[in-house]
């Protein structure tokens, strides 16, 4: 195990936890939002809200899948240092990082069943950036529209579609945070 995988957790993990806690919380939430989350410096290529909210979801009992370039002896180090979480292939998997390209197709991943529609599969998308523009969203706590920048449209129609089932996703670039819960339904892109 390299020395990298033992720094970048939370200093002071009690309090930038709970804080992260809800900021994941509030993007569920509030579809569309973009917060600030912080506290993890993983290592690269992980964004540094991605590392915040792997931390703070992820345990021994988190089933993680890494995608892509985000599938690194470092990362896969940090991640199994840090939390515990077992690292997985995407059938098997709770949580899912990487870029939208690596994270590709959605359809290997658990939509749930309509017993435990709860065991689906939350992917943490590494975006470029993110920004309130882009796919107009409507749904749940959204009072009338709100935007934000998807790596594309149809995909997240079809997800919406098959509520109650269905994947939810967390939108992470630096530290930034955004979230499309599956009951969330897209327009345009």
């Amino acid at each position: 195990m390299q020395t990298e995988a033992l720094t970048g957790g939370f200093a002071d993990t009690p309090t930038q936890s709970a804080e992260a806690f809800r900021a994941v919380m509030r993007v569920m939430a509030r579809p569309g939002t973009i917060e600030r989350i912080m506290g993890a410096l993983p290592p690269a290529p992980l964004s540094n809200a991605a590392g915040a909210v792997i931390l703070t979801l992820c345990d021994p009992e988190t089933p993680v899948h890494l995608a892509g370039a985000a599938d690194t002896p470092a990362v896969r180090d940090w991640i199994t240092f840090h939390t515990g979480a077992p690292l997985v292939e995407r059938a098997r998997a709770s949580f899912a990082l990487g870029t939208w390209q690596a994270l590709l197709p959605l359809d290997s991943y658990p939509i749930g069943s309509a017993e435990y529609p709860d065991r689906s599969t939350t992917l943490i998308v590494e975006m470029p950036q993110l920004s309130q523009t882009g796919a107009r969203l409507t749904g749940p706590g959204i009072e009338t529209t709100a935007a934000l920048s998807l790596p594309e449209g149809t995909a997240f129609q079809r997800n919406a579609a098959l509520y109650p089932l269905g994947l939810d996703f967390l939108f992470t670039s630096g530290d930034h945070l955004a979230a499309l819960p599956r009951s969330t339904r897209v327009e345009g892109h």
